[in-house]
Order: structure tokens, then C-alpha cells, then sequence
């Protein structure tokens, strides 16, 4: 099949408007002249490759040159773009025209719901599925008109970064399966469903100056993909798994937030060989009910969910008519997938949002199974009243708190809020969203206008410390090949920090002989092996996740499921870490309780008496403690280790540094640092002596 792309001469091309952060500054500062003439480089170009099919310029639409938004093609038919901005609606008509002139089958979508074609989908190279955007310009829920119509698999991606307004502008499949793509404009989420679909071996990412020259927004045509600019360095790369790349400068049209694919319509695409329509998008309906607009509870719903990586429609709003008049609304709520809305649910049921089909429907029950293990997906309670439906009757939860389960007892109409470690065998535990709601008083609504969330605030600055990190670099190193011992004490800022892959490597190379912490460091450890994030927040990208803040009771309630850490790591459920490191490597470890504890993880010693003793029997024959922002633990330790050990204690609180180096050893160091920072330098000169080491 002859390859046919759709282009639009740029006649009328400018920069009149601004509907992206590209055209900010640059109204009417595009050079015509240049902007033809770098369009012409880019056709010739094409034409060499692939056939050129031209759509008629229209004047007074400047943006209609870029043809990717013209509709999205799967072999005879075409899903004909609902543009989001009114600047660009006028172009529909047009496109429409051309493809019917064509003989392909147009499918439009509602007026409402915008979606423009593949500057936001674009298809495997593979055939396998259709990857689709949202979040500035196309909506949620097109996407399951869009896989029912084209009888393919749609996979969104939630774009975050407003630079990166369309997929398209980020975004770039490849033959043979690869992908080219910038990781920061997406979500945790649609990072880690890339993640699933395309192996490492294939995913191409890019660095910010690449993004911004809009590197991937390239036409691929077999091995050659042509673009804007790329650095030597991405150029290199593609090479290397048999790409050509081919710069062509378009940087008038990068004034107006587009490239070479911008200005191209792919529009033969072949159809997959095993069609099948699938959306992953599920959605449901809540109902709101209050002072919806003064106390901006409606706002802050809405932005919850769009936050969270939904889509919404307000099907009905009747506002009071009376400040004292309540107002009501139904919402309709899309997620990319069923665990996404579930998050979102449950954040809309804490601000007082309910479930309309709750009218009819009792909260779902299940039994505990295994005494101190929650069943799966229980509901977490917040610091607000909840009420459980049981047989038809709402009932007001006892001993409310925040992070417990709800045990309804139906023959009694009780419910009671209990901590996972709590939950006795044959207890009923609320599960899901269904039959559950919280109450609000209107003023506590109004000053709560912000998310519950963990680590909200900002990171604090560092000074330089090499120096010292080349000394303890050095005494890790002779301590470990004479046999010696060194004991570490952490807490969970190492993972917090970012610090948790260096203490794992310290460890696995041998130069960490016991382990010394509370509850919170291995919790918060595992929970970025199993899900990526430290008290919600995803690590690699410094923002807090939707629900996040469930996670470590999740993850506390998985190890207890198992019986303890080494349990999990046999079963295969742990894989890496600080605490699988210690299993793997028979690393002792001693996890002392304290009464802030979640859970706590059955491996956590609750009776301080016996976690004391155990620690001293862990420094016993220490040569070295490495003390990592923990400051209770690390006081501890100090004040059960004996002369002659050495101390160093790494922490942003001077004060720590100072109290342990107050104790009067000679031994002691204080470092004054961020541990995540600390622990970085650390490896890489330790990294450094073993190759100088093997080098001699």
C-alpha cells in the first residue's frame, strides 16, 4: 500500500491568536516568507517518501496547516476532530468535506466533547492499539466512542504539562515497536502503562532541551524519521537501533505550538490484523448536595477529579435560589481505568460526594479472613464522620479516625472504625465505595480547600560534602575487606529523599552488617518497591499521587497478608529495596515500634524492652554507625554504643548532628546534609575506589 500523508499549504499561516503557550509573544511574528519555504523543505522531503495529498487553505483559519488535527484515519474511516478552542472549530467543515470527498466514512463526535483526531491518538506502528491523549484538548470520555467506531484497544495517557498540549507534541511511536517520547508530560499513571506496553529496550526518552524543539514531534516512515532538531545525543541513540534522522528546521511553526507532525495527517493506516474494540475508561454518576457554590465545594470536586486523571460532565446543577437554599448536582466521572476511579470516588465520598444508585444499594461486606489483614480494596476512613448503609438504614460509625477500617456487625446495625492490626477473624468489613458517606459541616467545608495530602512542603537547601563523603567513602571500603563491621541507622527521610536505591546498593555490596530502624523506613521502602511512590509521593517526579496516602497501609496490610518481610520477598511479592536487599543478603535487622505506627509490619518488635535489647545485640563489634536521618533512633543508638566506635550522622537537622556529636567521642562526624544527596555521593565514590581498585 502506497503510504499518503495529508498536508495543507500555510497561505494563510500566522500566529493571530493564542490558545497554547507557544503563541504567547509571537502574535503576528511569524515570517511568512520563511514559513513557506520551511514548509516546501519538509514536503519535498516527504514526497520522497511517502504521497502527498493536499487540502485547500482557507482564509481566516491560520492553523488549519496543521493537518494532524484534521480527524484521526484507520483504513476507510475517519473520526473527524471536535476542536476544543473556538479558533479552530471553523476548520471542521473543511476537513469533514475532504474526507467524504475521499470516500472515507466520517464518524462526529457530540458538539460537547472535544477531540482533535491524531495530534491526541496516535497508533502502534505495530497495529496493536491506539494510544490516545487528554487533559488539554481532547476529553476522556471521546475515547470510548473512538474505540467502538475504529474496533481497536485505547490507551490513555493523561497529559500534565501545558507546553505539551497535545499527544502528539511528546509522543511518537516507531517501527518496529519503538517509542520516542518525554516521560515528565505525563502522570504516574500513563508513565507506568508506557511502561507495561513498550519493554525499556524500546522506549526512547528524551530530555527537556529535545522536548522543547519538539523532537518528537516527528513523521516516521519506515526507518527515516524526520523532525525539527534533536540533539547529537538522541540522533545517536536512534541510530543505534537503525533509525535516519532527517532535521528539517520548522521553527516558525513551533511559534503556534507545532512540527513536522503537526503539519502532517498520516492517512493510511492499515487496520490490525485482529481488530477489538476496547476502552479501558469506566465512569459513574455522583450526586452532590449543599452550599455547593460559597463554600466552592463544586470547584473543588471538579478539580479533584481532573487532578486525579478523570474526566467529568455535569449533567444537572440546580442551583438554591436563597443563600440558605442548598444546591444539587449530578456528575458524571471517567477515569482512564476501574482503580482510577475507585481513588477518585473515594476522594469525592471524603468531601461529601455520594453515589446516586446508593438510594438502593447497602455498603458491601466482607469477611475477614486472617486476623490483622484487611480483605482487598477496604475502605479507609478519614478524620470526617461516616455513615455506612447497612439494610436500608444509614448508620454513624463509632470511634472515628482517620486511616482504620469500618466493622459493621448488621445484626446490631453497628459499625465501628478499627486499625488493620485490630481486625479479628469473621469481623465485616465495609469494602469499596457503594453505601458509604461522610458529613460535613458547611464551615468545616469551607476552610478545607485543599487535598489531604503528605509532604506538602518544599525541600530544604544543602551545602557541599564531598570531601567528607571520600573519608567515610574510604572507611566504608577498608572496613568491608578486613572483615570489619558497620551498622546503619535509618529512617524514612532516606526514602523520602530519594536516598533508598543507595542505601540498597551499600547494602547488597557488602558494606552494611545490620540494620537499625523503626516501622516507618522498611514501610515506606517497600512501598516504593511495590508501588513507586514514599507517602504518596511518586519519587521520580517530586508530586504527590491521587490516593497516595493509602499506599503504606496497603502495603503494611500486603506484608501482613504474608506473615513478614522475608515471607513476601520468598513469594516473590518484594523484589528490590532496602528490606529485600537485607533478605537476600542475610543482613540482620531490627525494626523498633513506636506508638505512631501504622499496622504495625509483623517484623516491627512493639515492645520497645525487647527492640532495645536487640539493637545493642546488633552493635555489638561495630567498627562504624552510619546514623541517616533518624533523629529518636539515632539518639538511641548513641546512647547504647560504647568509645571507640565510630559515628557519623547524616541529617538537615543540626541539631541531631550536634546532639550526637555532643556525647564527646573523637569518633564522631556530623554532616549537615540531605541524606538523599548524601547517599548519592557516596556510592559514586565508592563506585569510584572499586574502579580505581580494579584499575591497579
Amino acid at each position: 500500500m502506497t503510504i499518503r500523508y495529508l498536508m495543507c499549504a500555510p497561505d494563510f499561516y500566522d500566529v493571530d491568536y493564542v490558545i497554547n503557550p507557544w503563541m504567547e509573544g509571537n502574535i503576528h511574528r511569524s515570517n511568512q516568507t520563511k514559513a513557506k519555504e520551511q514548509w516546501q523543505a519538509l514536503y519535498d522531503i516527504l514526497k520522497e517518501l511517502a504521497s502527498i495529498d493536499l487540502v485547500d487553505p482557507q482564509p481566516g483559519l491560520p492553523d488549519m496547516v496543521f493537518t494532524a488535527n484534521a480527524g484521526l484515519v484507520l483504513g476507510n474511516k475517519v473520526v473527524v476532530s471536535r476542536f476544543f478552542h473556538r479558533e479552530r472549530q471553523g476548520e471542521e467543515p473543511h476537513f469533514k468535506a475532504w474526507f467524504q470527498s475521499q470516500g472515507f466514512e466520517t464518524f462526529e463526535l457530540p458538539q460537547d466533547l472535544p477531540f482533535e483526531g491524531a495530534g491526541d491518538a496516535l497508533l502502534d506502528r505495530e497495529g496493536r492499539w491506539l494510544w490516545a491523549g487528554y487533559g488539554f484538548r481532547s476529553e476522556l470520555d471521546s475515547h470510548p466512542l473512538i474505540a467502538q467506531w475504529l474496533d481497536i484497544e485505547v490507551l490513555s495517557l493523561h497529559l500534565v504539562d501545558s507546553r505539551f498540549y497535545h499527544l502528539d507534541t511528546c509522543f511518537c511511536p516507531l517501527t518496529g515497536g519503538y517509542l520516542l517520547y518525554y516521560p515528565e508530560a505525563f502522570d504516574t499513571y500513563s508513565n507506568r502503562l508506557i511502561e507495561m506496553r513498550v519493554p525499556s529496550s524500546k522506549r526512547i526518552a528524551i530530555s527537556e532541551p529535545d522536548a522543547v524543539n519538539f523532537a518528537c514531534n516527528a513523521v516516521n516512515v519506515g526507518q527515516t524519521i524526520i523532525l525539527n532538531k534533536a540533539s547529537d545525543s538522541l540522533k545517536q541513540r536512534l541510530g543505534a537501533v537503525g533509525f535516519t534522522v532527517i532535521e528539517t528546521p520548522l521553527t516558525e511553526f513551533l511559534k503556534a505550538g507545532g512540527a513536522a507532525k503537526c503539519l502532517t495527517l498520516r492517512i493510511t493506516e492499515p487496520i490490525a490484523p485482529a481488530p477489538q474494540e476496547v476502552s479501558h475508561v469506566e465512569s459513574t454518576v455522583i450526586q452532590m448536595q449543599g452550599h455547593l457554590l460559597d463554600t466552592g465545594l463544586i470547584n473543588r470536586a471538579l478539580d479533584l477529579v481532573v487532578d486525579a486523571g478523570g474526566s467529568f460532565q455535569v449533567l444537572e446543577f440546580k442551583l438554591g435560589v436563597q443563600k440558605q437554599s442548598t444546591s444539587e448536582a449530578k456528575i458524571r466521572v471517567s477515569a482512564p481505568d476501574g482503580e482510577i476511579l475507585k481513588t477518585i470516588l473515594n476522594q469525592l465520598i471524603e468531601i461529601g460526594a455520594i453515589l446516586p444508585r446508593e438510594t438502593d444499594r447497602d455498603a458491601q461486606l466482607v469477611a475477614v479472613e486472617q486476623a490483622g489483614v484487611a480483605p482487598d480494596d477496604f475502605y479507609v476512613t478519614t478524620i470526617y464522620p461516616t455513615e455506612v448503609r447497612v439494610k436500608g438504614e444509614w448508620i454513624r460509625a463509632t470511634r472515628q479516625r482517620m486511616d482504620a477500617c469500618v466493622v459493621v456487625d448488621p445484626a446490631a446495625k453497628t459499625a465501628v472504625c478499627k486499625l488493620i492490626r485490630d481486625l479479628q477473624v469473621g469481623d465485616l468489613v465495609v469494602v469499596g465505595v457503594e453505601g458509604i458517606r461522610t458529613a460535613h459541616r458547611p464551615e468545616v467545608r469551607e476552610k478545607s480547600s485543599k487535598e489531604f495530602s503528605f509532604m506538602g512542603s518544599g525541600v530544604s537547601s544543602e551545602r557541599r560534602v564531598e570531601l567528607v563523603v571520600e573519608q567515610i567513602a574510604w572507611e566504608l571500603r577498608q572496613i568491608r575487606d578486613r572483615g570489619g563491621k558497620t551498622v546503619v541507622t535509618a529512617g524514612p527521610v532516606v526514602v523520602h529523599t530519594g536516598g533508598a536505591p543507595h542505601l540498597a546498593y551499600l547494602i547488597r555490596e557488602g558494606f552494611v552488617h545490620a540494620l537499625l530502624g523503626g516501622n516507618a523506613i522498611a514501610v515506606h521502602d517497600m512501598e516504593q518497591a511495590i508501588m513507586g511512590t514514599s507517602l504518596g509521593v511518586d519519587l521520580q517526579r517530586g508530586v504527590s499521587v491521587s490516593g497516595g496516602h493509602r499506599h503504606h497501609l496497603k502495603v503494611i496490610n500486603l506484608i501482613r497478608r504474608y506473615g513478614g518481610i522475608k515471607q513476601a520477598v520468598e513469594a516473590g511479592i518484594l523484589t528490590s529495596g532496602i528490606m529485600y536487599e537485607c533478605i537476600k543478603n542475610n543482613v540482620p535487622f531490627s525494626l523498633a515500634g513506636s506508638i505512631r505506627d501504622d499496622g504495625p509490619l509483623p517484623d516491627t518488635e512493639m515492645d520497645l524492652i525487647k527492640a532495645q535489647k536487640h539493637y545493642s545485640e546488633l552493635i555489638q563489634g561495630a567498627d562504624l554507625i552510619l546514623m541517616l536521618s533518624s533523629m529518636l533512633h539515632s539518639i538511641g543508638v548513641g546512647n547504647m554504643t560504647p568509645a571507640g566506635v565510630k559515628l557519623v550522622c547524616v541529617d538537615i537537622n543540626p541539631a541531631v548532628v550536634t546532639k550526637l556529636a555532643d556525647r564527646g567521642s573523637i569518633e564522631s562526624v556530623g554532616v549537615v546534609t540531605d541524606v538523599g544527596l548524601f547517599l548519592s555521593l557516596l556510592v559514586q565514590q565508592l563506585q569510584k575506589l572499586g574502579s580505581a581498585v580494579f584499575n591497579v
